[in-house]
């Protein structure tokens, strides 16, 4: 085994240490898989998708389904094969759908049952297998469909440069970017994660992200196989079993956005929760409100709020938890060996406290986007990856994010990019312009506010054009609110004023 491959191959490993040791539990049906399974399962698909599919170094599986325990296992095996996953988001419209498919061209694709109807409508000719069934590509991975042993020939022994994961993550130019991955990337944030928050062996947490975004891989998937530690999958965020789950199990380490801290107070169950091998939760998105730390802080959980993004880390900022109340908004230090500097627009570092773009720089640093070359020199320049958020440092070495990157809002826990909603809109044949800003929102913290002016002699409401836009749109993309005025505030350049319209 060349030493390269020894960064990356972590279940083989805990195979060995702790056979028995479990690294993932199905909450849904109980079913767990041990270390010495997981390697065993690993080895099998591996043999599978390169003989029967013909999977080689830099091919793309695809994969369009929920959260499984298979799931985590088939991405090793692709990583052992140097291939590159592609988690697809199965919350999108069947066109958004079709360009990531169009985009990573993948060589295969596998999907669940639920999913096919959406599948149809897109152009998508490559091959494809169905994950149920018994024998579907589930029965084969544990080897009950065909596939009990198939030998890899040859073995592949990837380099840390290698791309493992293309994540798609939607752009501000109204087209979905996708982040290549690396081996290394995933190595590094795992490195820095374990030595940030001290994971050992015995911790467990749960996983509710789901797979197409970076926080289900390596918030905190991925750091807790590379410590040999145990994940408990649940399919969706569900307040009352989470609170049961750290009880039960032992949860030693919880990550969520606050509004799904906040759900999780204000559920009934609160008060009797059994949260004592709750070292800390990790809270990320954006800053937790006072009344609600101090809540858990009550409860005797600490927090630690942190920062990320799926282009570099994604573990890149933590506050520690004695610091939740002194500093409160503050993201707290970089990680190890990540460089971070506030950055002028001049390219020279801004001074503590002086507001500036914030850069990083170090091994945790994507590979670039997906066919977007251009896209990529913008991004990583002279080796720093320009997040395009607004931050400042002030005199104790303590960062603070100022302004979201360009004008992303939150909705629940998804990030919803303006520019994307936008460029899906302008194609509705009654709309001349549109601009959608991020409002306030009871339920979900923010929701989009879509200002359309209508062409001349055409006409459309509010319901016409949401039902058109959940056709094309994941809903957690629709705007909630919609407004009818007969021209958009505009700078002297042309430029939309989408401050003014905020504060409409």
């Amino acid at each position: 085994m060349k030493p390269q491959a020894m960064h990356t191959d972590w279940i083989s490993k805990w195979a060995q240490y702790s056979p028995e040791a479990v690294m993932l539990q199905d909450d849904g049906n109980g079913a767990t898989i041990t270390y010495a399974q997981a390697q065993a399962m690993l080895l099998r698909t591996a043999g599978l998708l390169q003989s029967r599919y013909g999977i080689a170094p830099g091919d793309r599986v695809a994969v369009l389904a929920l959260n499984h325990m298979e799931y985590v296992v088939l991405f090793f095996a692709v990583q052992k094969l140097g291939a590159i996953l592609v988690p697809l988001n199965y919350r999108l419209a069947a066109p958004e759908l079709d360009y990531q498919l169009s985009d990573s061209t993948p060589k295969l694709l596998l999907f669940e049952q639920e999913f096919l109807d959406t599948l149809s409508k897109t152009s998508f000719t490559g091959e494809k297998a169905l994950l149920q069934g018994e024998a579907g590509f589930l029965a084969q991975m544990h080897g009950t469909g065909g596939s009990a042993s198939i030998p890899l020939n040859p073995q592949h022994e990837g380099a840390l440069e290698d791309a493992c994961m293309i994540l798609y993550t939607s752009g501000t130019t109204g087209r979905p970017k996708g982040a290549v991955i690396t081996n290394g990337m995933l190595f590094w944030n795992s490195v820095n994660t374990g030595l940030r928050l001290n994971l050992v062996q015995s911790d467990v947490t749960l996983t509710f992200a789901p797979f197409f975004h970076t926080g289900g891989w390596n918030v905190l998937t991925t750091p807790f196989i590379h410590r040999g530690a145990k994940l408990i999958l649940l399919r969706k965020f569900d307040a009352a079993r989470i609170l049961e789950l750290c009880g039960q199990e032992g949860v030693s380490i919880l990550f969520g956005v606050p509004t799904m801290m906040d759900m999780l107070y204000r559920e009934p169950g609160w008060g009797q929760a059994n949260l004592e091998k709750l070292r800390y939760a990790i809270v990320g998105g954006e800053p937790m409100p006072v009344p609600l730390i101090e809540a858990w802080h009550e409860k005797g959980v600490p927090i630690r709020q942190g920062y990320g993004l799926t282009e570099f880390g994604p573990n890149v900022f933590s506050l520690n938890e004695t610091d939740a109340i002194r500093k409160i908004g503050s993201i707290g230090f970089p990680n190890f060996y990540i460089d971070a500097q506030v950055m002028r627009e001049d390219g020279s570092f801004a001074a503590d406290d002086e507001a500036g773009e914030l850069v990083l720089r170090g091994p945790v640093c994507m590979q670039g986007y997906w066919n977007k070359p251009e896209e990529t020199a913008k991004t990583i320049v002279n080796g720093w990856l320009h997040t395009g958020d607004i931050v400042r440092r002030d005199a104790e070495g303590y960062f603070y994010v100022i302004d979201r990157k360009k004008e992303m809002f939150i909705s629940g826990a998804e990030n919803v990019y303006p520019a994307e909603v936008e460029h899906v809109l302008r194609t509705h044949p009654a709309i001349r312009e549109v601009a959608v800003v991020g409002v306030p929102d009871p339920k979900w913290g923010e929701t989009g506010k879509a200002f359309v002016v209508l062409k001349t002699g055409e006409a459309a409401d509010a319901e016409v054009l949401r039902n058109w836009a959940r056709e094309r749109l994941a809903k957690y993309k629709v705007p909630g609110h919609w407004a009818f005025v007969d021209e958009l505030p505009k700078s002297d350049s042309g430029k939309i004023l989408k401050r003014k319209l905020k504060e409409a």
